[in-house]
């Protein structure tokens, strides 16, 4: 079955928000992310992409949710999976799982 290559967006800071204080830092986070996804789903593809709220690509999708972030003061890393809130604050590794597995992505 051919599947569609999905693209994981992290959107978080340097400075840790004011209430995650105890949690890894958004970049951190990422590189988990990416290490974590990466062996659960071995030879599957997917597009792991960081933005940085405060100096986000010229994307204009990319740049308005980094506006969105700070506008509305979400918890980050705010995780976007094909467009779709993952993870907010602290994200969990099992909701993010059961949202690939939907694009057909298989254990491995």
């Amino acid at each position: 079955m051919e599947r569609k290559e999905v693209e994981i967006v992290v959107y978080g800071a340097e400075v840790l928000c004011p209430s995650c204080v105890n949690l890894p830092s958004s970049k951190e986070t990422y590189e988990w992310l990416e290490a974590a996804i990466s062996r659960k789903y071995a030879d599957q593809p997917f597009k792991i992409v960081y933005v940085d709220i405060h100096n986000p690509p010229s994307e204009e999708d990319k740049k308005n949710y980094a506006e969105k972030v700070i506008e509305e003061d979400m918890f980050y890393p705010v995780v976007l999976l094909e467009g779709k809130l993952v993870g907010e604050g602290n994200p969990k590794l099992k909701t993010i799982y059961a949202e690939l597995e939907k694009y057909g992505y298989v254990p491995a």
